[in-house]
Formats: C-alpha cells, sequence, structure tokens
C-alpha cells in the first residue's frame, strides 16, 4: 500500500470515528441518564463534562474499594455489580447497575470508593469527573437537581435492599428482584419479560441474602407454579401478577 493510500485511508478512518461519535443529546439514554431534562444549550455545556470513554471487558473492575475517588461513570452499555468484602474476607454483592445508571457515587463523602465495581459482561462508560459535574451543576440547577435526585435515589435503593433483607421471605425477596429488572429492562425500551440475567445464581444469592441452593431451588419452584420459564440464563416471566401477589400487591 503507498503512503498516500495509507493517509487516505487514516482519514477516511478519523472521519468514521467523528461521524459515528455518540453525543450526550444523541445517546438513547438521555432520558435516564445525568442528562435528563435539559434544553439543547445545556446539554452541549454538560457535554463537555464527558471526559473519555472507557471500555471494561467482563471480569475487569472499573474501580476497587480505597480508590482515590475522582469520578462518577455513566454506563452507556452492560451490566456492573458492586461488591464488599466482609470482615471474614467474603465477597458481598450490594448491587447490579446497567445502562443509563451512575455508578461510583458512594465516594462522594469520604474521598475514595467503598466499594468494587466489576463488570459482569463487556460494557463502556462514559467518565464524568466530579470536579467538573460540581462545577457546572452550580451553573446549570436542572443538572444539580437532577444529581440530588440520584443521590436520593442511591439511598432509597439502599433502604430498600434493607427491607429486602430484613423483613421478607426468600420467595419475595427473588420475586422482588426480578421484577425490578423487568421495571429497569421497560425503561431502556426493552422487553419486560423476556431477558437474560447478566449475573450468576450465586451473584443473585449474595445480594438477596440468600444460600446458592436456596436460589436455585426458588427459581425452578417458580418454574413448577407457572411464573417464569427459566432456561439457564434466560428468563421468560410468564405471570407478572402472579409475582406481585407474592409481595402483597392487589389488583
Amino acid at each position: 500500500m503507498s503512503v498516500i493510500t495509507m493517509h487516505a485511508a487514516q482519514r477516511n478512518t478519523e472521519s468514521a470515528a467523528k461521524k459515528f461519535e455518540v453525543t450526550c443529546s444523541g445517546c438513547n439514554l438521555r432520558e435516564i441518564c445525568l442528562p435528563k431534562g435539559l434544553d439543547a444549550t445545556e446539554m452541549k455545556r454538560v457535554e463537555q463534562v464527558v471526559y473519555a470513554r472507557r471500555r471494561i471487558h467482563r471480569g475487569e473492575a472499573l474501580f476497587h474499594a480505597g480508590d482515590a475517588f475522582s469520578a462518577v461513570y455513566a454506563i452507556r452499555s452492560g451490566f456492573f455489580k458492586t461488591t464488599v468484602l466482609n470482615d471474614d474476607g467474603r465477597e458481598q454483592v450490594t448491587g447490579f447497575m446497567m445502562s443509563g445508571e451512575l455508578v461510583g457515587m458512594d465516594g462522594i463523602g469520604t474521598g475514595c470508593y467503598n466499594g468494587n465495581a466489576v463488570a459482569l459482561e463487556d460494557c463502556e462508560v462514559c467518565v464524568l469527573p466530579f470536579a467538573l459535574v460540581e462545577e457546572i451543576s452550580r451553573e446549570i440547577p436542572a443538572l444539580q437537581r437532577h444529581l440530588h435526585c440520584v443521590l436520593s435515589r442511591e439511598i432509597v435503593r439502599d433502604h430498600g435492599v434493607m427491607m429486602l433483607l430484613g423483613s421478607m421471605r426468600a420467595e419475595e425477596r427473588l420475586a422482588a428482584f426480578l421484577l425490578n429488572l423487568s421495571k429497569r429492562f421497560t425503561r431502556r425500551g426493552y422487553s419486560p419479560s423476556d431477558f437474560h440475567l447478566r449475573m450468576t445464581r450465586e451473584e443473585i444469592g449474595s445480594y438477596l441474602g440468600l444460600k446458592l441452593e436456596t436460589v436455585s431451588r426458588l427459581f425452578s419452584k417458580f418454574q413448577e407454579e407457572g411464573f417464569i420459564e427459566v432456561n439457564q440464563k434466560h428468563i421468560l416471566i410468564l405471570d407478572n401478577a402472579g409475582l406481585e401477589r407474592l409481595l402483597g400487591v392487589k389488583h
């Protein structure tokens, strides 16, 4: 290949990269991510916050507990699990995060990340340096309000997990978990009843405070009772109302 041809190919590659680059204003997750509800001018300003995009391969950590806090991350694609280590050294799953959600908010108060964020599949994240987020949020009240909403949602989620682990029976915990996933997939335009679990049964058990054997038994029980159809990690919810009845939701 000649030098001229090589330079032409390079220019074409760079042009294609720019052409298909996704900005906040063109992202299909904008309504559930940090820039929600901003006008065009404000959106352009917020786009300056996105420092870089990172690809995280399955099994890799986005950050570890104890790492210095510098940024929050908006998940563009993929699934993460967040974990902490118990006193006995065992890993405890504290959450599952998906596209359109922010991860790393736990480091705001202490200046370091309190847990680990590990990719359950190949993922892509937008890096949002928190110093810039704070600076621009002072200029754009709508962004500041949404940031507060995200923080509030994290607090509510933590309270929900505490209630899940403290007061619900095992079958109620798994039903609540599946219904929560269904609602989150729906918000992203995916099927509310037909989806793949990115996490293992063991990770689900860790999150729900259940043993692996209990989780496996409950999946089988839910299938026998006609609530769901299970094929390894593929889940088909057949009776959404039935799962809700397990939680005491009346129709």
